[in-house]
């Protein structure tokens, strides 16, 4: 009996006792080292008690900014600090009742999203003396932050845990650069220093994957050239139940990778990706425009796009065209688009390795078109772009933009130009630069109807500027493209 007495009043006492508060929760991105986005707005969000009163601070030796916010029926908070200026050595503070997040080392800067397929993946263990590539990236003023792999049929609200990368922000040093994309950190080593501010870097890729899968169901409903991936979604979803989610799937990695960092304020984004869409090139032309605009709704910011065109690569035939029509396709996006630059790489690819070892050169670049197209800075940020041109007898007179000083042939010659009549069958041409124009010409072609250049999976071609940046490929006709019944 007095055990059955002693239960009762234990279960009494237990019964009067408050209710254990639960804790704060962050959402993932929340973390020490952690960068936040100058001069902007800077959404917080986690999740607390259900109608408690949440206050954020962050705060910089005596000086603190604060919003707050009241979380919802099922705990979900989100508060919008004011901005805030560039540094280091912020602390960034969450209140609820008695429960506080205190997160250290916060840092005020620069964000950018680091996405796309394999070659954006490639990290610096990858590389040949990538140990060593690595430590000359490291910079204090950089973070890092990988988005673990996450295949899903819907829309997701967190970053997922889990191995082989750790979902937090890590600082720059060699240990962690060498399992970190290679050209994410060759972007942020040359960008920082232009900037003179803490950059933070947002890793979220995956190899061998296509574009319709890093695109929302939204916005490929929204187009009838490609809302054909809707139905190809349903099946691969089926097919996949219970076993994973293939990352192919149309819409997959966004609801997976991209859509729970939404709320994150960010400055831009730079993308390498195009391998897995090659075979649907002409396709591409809208399906890439139309992921980017997806991306800046969702962010609700004009999103400066930076974007790696693709290297030189044998796909099978040196010689073929899907490679140069997917390279069409990228440089239609910088025309069609605003905020959108591209980094030209036809003198670092590799004819047997769809991963040239070069990664710099890629990352280098994409940090020129960001300074002048995400910070308008006058700089030259890349090689010459086909222009017009006009037919004067047997010859074909192309005009570029970005000169960049002059126009240059990398050697004794120059070449990589193919020139075509009324029969459209391209012969090898003849080009010399005259100024700041290009004659082409070919003793096979008496009236010329078009010129390509570097119209080939694996283009040898060597036209520069002065500012020794590589030519994009182009063509001057609008013939019908080799993939453009390919779906």
């Amino acid at each position: 009996m007095r055990f059955l007495r002693l239960l009762f009043l234990a279960a009494a006492v237990g019964a009067l006792a408050p209710a254990a508060r639960a804790e704060i929760k962050m959402h993932e991105l929340f973390g020490d080292h952690m960068v936040l986005q100058q001069k902007v707005e800077n959404t917080v969000w986690g999740t607390a008690d259900a109608g408690a009163k949440v206050t954020v601070t962050l705060t910089k030796g005596d000086k603190s900014d604060a919003a707050t916010a009241t979380a919802d029926d099922k705990g979900k908070f989100l508060a919008k600090l004011p901005p805030a200026a560039a540094g280091t050595g912020y602390t960034l503070t969450v209140a609820a009742g008695n429960d506080k997040v205190t997160i250290n080392d916060v840092a005020v800067g620069e964000v950018w999203v680091c996405s796309g397929q394999s070659n954006m993946e490639w990290r610096f263990n990858l590389l040949r003396g990538g140990l060593d590539m690595a430590e000359k990236a490291v910079n204090k003023n950089i973070r890092l932050f990988t988005v673990p792999k996450t295949a899903v049929a819907e829309p997701q609200a967190h970053v997922r845990a889990g191995a082989p990368y750790e979902t937090k922000w890590l600082e720059s040093n060699k240990d962690n650069l060498f399992t970190f994309s290679a050209v994410a950190a060759y972007f942020g080593k040359h960008l920082q220093p232009t900037l003179n501010v803490p950059v933070g870097l947002i890793h979220t890729s995956w190899g061998g994957t296509p574009a319709e899968a890093w695109t929302s169901k939204e916005a490929l409903a929204g187009n009838d050239e490609i809302k054909h991936y809707l139905g190809k979604k349903e099946q691969m979803i089926k097919a996949a139940a219970g076993k994973g989610l293939n990352p192919h799937t149309p819409s997959s990695l966004y609801n997976g990778m991209i859509h729970p960092i939404l709320n994150y304020s960010v400055k831009g984004a730079i993308w390498y990706q195009g391998e897995s869409n090659a075979g649907r090139a002409a396709e591409y032309r809208t399906l890439f425009t139309t992921m980017i605009e997806d991306w800046r709704k969702a962010w609700k910011s004009d999103l400066p796009f930076m974007l790696v065109q693709l290297a030189p690569f044998h796909d099978g035939d040196a010689h073929g065209v899907n490679y140069a029509e997917l390279r069409d396709a990228q440089l239609y996006s910088t025309t069609k688009l605003p905020k959108v630059g591209m980094a030209v790489i036809t003198d670092v690819g590799d004819l047997f390795d769809i991963h040239p070892q070069h990664k710099e050169p890629a990352g280098q670049r994409l940090a020129l078109a960001a300074r002048a197209l995400a910070y308008d800075q006058k700089i030259e940020y890349s090689g010459p772009t086909y222009k017009s041109h006009k037919i004067e007898g047997d010859k074909v007179v192309l005009s570029f933009d970005h000169l960049g000083g002059g126009l240059v042939a990398r050697g004794r010659v120059l070449y990589g130009f193919t020139i075509c009549g009324e029969d459209k069958y391209f012969y090898p041409a003849t080009a010399t630069i005259k100024g700041d124009t290009i004659e082409v010409s070919c003793e096979k072609v008496s009236k010329p109807v078009a010129v390509r250049f570097g119209w080939s999976n694996f283009p040898v071609c060597n036209l520069f500027n002065k500012a020794n940046l590589p030519a994009s490929p182009f063509r001057t006709d609008d013939f019908p493209l080799v993939t453009a019944t390919k779906k």
